[in-house]
């Protein structure tokens, strides 16, 4: 079958699993979004520290979406902030784990005498671990904030707006990068990503604003349009930023897709780099600009 018409149908499942979540209550938007981290937090540590580090791993996952579930409980059923605190148990433990990692204990160097030219032993990939958590359910949580309203009430529909304006700024992006930005258009980041285009990156920004305009006169989403505008600007640029970052990880590690579980898209995180940092930018926006 055709790779657009697998990732078209891949991408219109995701999508519609990922509103019905949303939309569909509380608790099935925190389950889709723990999956999400879970999986996400995953595929990054196969790319930066390998699969054989399954304690590490195990670890960095519970503290990943440990964060994620006490920052949702904190918003849903308000329990105090204190319980944050529980989710740095998992990642103290990584460090305490390390001590007994045979190869981390393991120390050569070209010049012994003047402890020069160590050579690689595994321990330099440790700190991914608790980047994952930086990186990909810090940002998801930040999601948390704004799916309640001021009297406590599930409200899902700015992040579904979030998510919209998203969706479009890569159609956009795709459908005017691929037509005007391949022969001969000037590359947005070539060295990391040789298909992104300006041409492509204009194409995305006009369909964020305009879907966020439109969305502005749809009274569930109780957002004014001067606000609109703003909102479809920062989930571009950081939308874009967010894809180059995820790019640039791959290609640090010489892989093409994050994972395999979406066909057409790679991983998970192939499908969320975007939001991890778009997300937050917008809703620094909205909690305090």
């Amino acid at each position: 079958m055709n790779n657009f018409i697998i990732r078209s149908i891949s991408g219109v499942a995701f999508t519609a699993i990922t509103i019905a979540a949303i939309l569909a209550g509380p608790v099935w938007y925190a389950l889709l979004f723990f999956i999400v981290i879970a999986i996400m937090t995953d595929e990054y540590l196969n790319l930066t520290i390998g699969s054989e580090k399954i304690v590490t791993k195990a670890l960095t996952v519970t503290a990943a979406v440990s964060l994620y579930t006490v920052s949702f409980f904190i918003e849903y059923v308000g329990i105090s902030f204190y319980y944050l605190l529980l989710c740095a148990i998992p990642l103290f433990a990584i460090f305490i784990i390390n001590l007994y990692v045979k190869e981390y204990n393991v120390h050569i160097f070209a010049d012994e005498k003047q402890k020069l030219g160590r050579a690689n032993n595994g321990y330099e990939t440790f700190p991914f671990a608790i980047a994952a958590v930086a990186y990909i359910a810090l940002p998801l949580s930040f999601c948390n904030i704004i799916v309640f309203n001021d009297y406590g009430y599930y409200s899902p529909y700015i992040l579904l707006f979030m998510f919209i304006v998203l969706w479009l700024n890569d159609v956009g992006a795709y459908c005017i990068g691929s037509t005007f930005g391949q022969k001969g258009g000037k590359k947005l980041f070539p060295s990391i990503s040789p298909k992104k285009s300006w041409a492509g990156f204009f194409g995305g920004l006009a369909s964020s604003i305009l879907a966020a305009v439109a969305m502005s006169f749809i009274d569930i989403f109780g957002i004014s349009t001067g606000k609109a505008v703003i909102l479809g600007i920062i989930i571009c640029i950081f939308g874009v930023w967010g894809d180059l970052t995820e790019s640039q990880l791959k290609r640090n590690f010489g892989v093409k897709d994050s994972g395999r579980i979406m066909p057409g898209h790679g991983g998970m995180l192939d499908r969320f780099d975007a939001a991890l940092l778009a997300f937050p930018a917008a809703v620094l926006f909205l909690l305090f600009i």
